[in-house]
């Protein structure tokens, strides 16, 4: 008798296949570990960068509206983009910021991973443009409530969140024929373990600046081009 072959032509295939999706698997496992043994190693080095991406040294080091409500934070951010509009056509972007209102002009898709609602507006949007001072926005559900603390008109916002611990301020700033945006974070952890503040450090500030680039950028798109139509 002749033997019976043993499984079928799909079942010899599917067998290489999934060999080659374990060892891929395995081989993308060990790249990321790489990767941030790798920004482990190296972000002493490029972490003064990380945290003042697009700011001046003058930028960095000068007082901004909101500072004092934070006074000794454990990490300071300054970044900042020049945008070739006036802060009249900066501000409504401001404004309007927030889940649930413009958006925070980033990746959304990000933001909305971790439930935030964030739907980034390419409009401005006259509804939300009455915001005053003790306004107030959750970030999630179970995020952190940041209430509106000072509020300049085409100068400065402050936002603060309701347990003291971030500051997050705007500054526009006259720069020739147009304006600095300068957004500044101040953030103070002072019941976080050793393990907390180094991913703190080590993913959050990276991360963070993923985030803050692409929304100064988004927010510098959308001035210059309100600008453009507004002649």
């Amino acid at each position: 008798m002749m033997r019976e072959r043993r499984g079928s032509a799909e079942d010899r295939w599917r067998r290489p296949c999934a060999r080659t999706a374990v060892r891929g698997g395995i081989a993308a496992a060990g790249g990321l570990a790489l990767a941030a043994v790798l920004e482990a190693a190296t972000y002493p080095r490029w972490r003064a960068w990380c945290l003042s991406w697009g700011a001046t040294n003058g930028e960095a080091a000068r007082a901004l509206p909101g500072d004092e409500l934070l006074a000794h934070p454990d990490i300071v951010s300054t970044r900042a983009v020049h945008v070739d509009a006036s802060p009249s056509a900066i501000w409504p972007w401001l404004v309007q910021m927030g889940p649930g209102r413009g958006g925070a002009y980033t990746y959304d898709w990000i933001e909305n991973f971790f439930g935030l609602g964030m739907h980034s507006a390419e409009e401005i949007l006259p509804q939300y443009q009455h915001l005053k001072v003790g306004d107030a926005q959750r970030l999630g559900a179970r995020g952190p409530v940041l209430r509106v603390a000072v509020l300049e008109p085409e100068r400065s916002m402050v936002l603060r969140s309701d347990d003291g611990n971030w500051v997050w301020a705007f500054s526009l700033v006259p720069a020739g024929e147009g304006s600095r945006l300068i957004s500044r974070n101040r953030i103070a952890t002072p019941s976080a373990s050793r393990l907390v503040r180094a991913l703190s450090t080590y993913a959050m500030e990276p991360g963070s600046l993923i985030m803050e680039r692409k929304m100064l950028l988004g927010i510098k798109q959308r001035s210059e081009r309100l600008a453009r139509d507004s002649r």
